[in-house]
């Protein structure tokens, strides 16, 4: 192998966890709001013009959020085979129960507008349950894939209490998302509950940065090696004081003029952020978390040379089209009106 294909083997392995780790990051948020929109509606008679509100401060995005899961999942396949078969056969279940959730979810959330009048209650709790199993089905993995797949009811508590803080930092997420584009009674409901939602994700938070380096001598290493420890031990420092910045912010919200509306969301998502950072901190450049590394999960390198061509027209333009959706749609969520 020459110098120049040696380095190619070396470099596009990195640029595609790159990509793949972008895709899961920007999906976490993206896709973590209108979640925890639906996880968070309520479901008594009288709370219908709200669950209105809440469907439309998501209705332009929310299905076009998925595409990002469908593009990171697609360069674990094509990129990264070996790892796609390893991890989809310890996940293959949970992945099952996940696909039905959002199966769940696309459904009511036509149904809702489309079924008898009578119906309408029935599929919006169809949408919460949908939303619901999709995040503790997407926590679940989320712990296995920390324990390395690990047998052991050790492994299987770990996992629960990660499909509980996931699906509690959605609706941190989805709050947030609310106190943004909502106002009135709706977005001070919406203050109430970041605040209650933020903390308990600080506590799920709290729990896997404990957990992991314990059962992980690996992270335990990479972490509190001086000087490494110096510098590393800024995530989760940054992490903290965004919860707690954002607490206290919360509890003076909503402001006269709607002044800060925008800030929690900024703060949750800038928590996500150094979650997602202290995760690949851990595990980089292992893809499979102690048992395989990107290099010997990649494709080859003549297939990663052809793909990074598709990659690099595919990716900005998803990210030109969400920017612009966005510009588009914002503002406040307005009446829901279908057409």
């Amino acid at each position: 192998m020459n110098e120049a294909a040696s380095s190619a083997a070396y470099w596009l392995p990195i640029v595609f966890i790159g990509l793949m780790g972008l895709a899961v990051l920007v999906y976490a948020i993206l896709d973590g709001y209108d979640l925890g929109v639906g996880i968070l509606l309520p479901l008594s008679e009288e709370d219908e013009a709200e669950r209105d509100t809440m469907i439309a401060s998501i209705g332009p995005f929310w299905d076009a959020n998925e595409t990002w899961l469908v593009l990171a999942i697609g360069l674990l396949l094509i990129a990264f085979p070996i790892a796609h078969n390893l991890v989809l056969m310890h996940l293959y279940i949970p992945a099952a129960i996940m696909l039905v959730g959002l199966i769940l979810r696309g459904v009511a959330f036509d149904f809702r507008a489309k079924a008898a009048v009578g119906h309408k209650l029935a599929w919006d709790r169809t949408f919460k349950g949908g939303s619901l199993t999709t995040s503790l089905a997407q926590g679940y993995m989320l712990g296995q894939y920390v324990m390395g797949f690990t047998p052991g009811w050790q492994a299987q508590l770990f996992s629960a209490v990660s499909a509980l803080g996931v699906t509690a930092a959605y609706s941190y997420m989805g709050s947030a998302w609310l106190v943004l584009k909502t106002e009135s009674q709706l977005q001070e409901r919406a203050v109430r509950w970041a605040r209650r939602a933020g903390r308990a994700t600080l506590l799920g938070v709290l729990a896997v940065s404990a957990i992991n380096p314990l059962v992980n001598p690996t992270v335990f290493d990479r972490w509190f090696s001086y000087p490494l420890v110096m510098f590393v031990l800024l995530i989760p420092t940054l992490c903290f004081l965004a919860f707690i910045f954002n607490d206290i912010l919360l509890a003076r919200l909503p402001k006269t003029g709607d002044r800060h509306c925008a800030v929690p969301f900024a703060m949750v998502v800038t928590i996500f952020l150094m979650c997602f950072t202290g995760l690949a901190f851990s595990f980089f450049p292992d893809i499979v978390p102690g048992q395989l590394n990107i290099w010997q999960a990649a494709s080859a390198t003549a297939s990663l040379k052809f793909i990074l061509v598709g990659a690099l027209i595919v990716v900005p333009i998803i990210l030109i089209y969400t920017a612009f959706s966005y510009r588009v749609f914002r503002g406040k969520a307005t009446e829901l009106h279908y057409h």
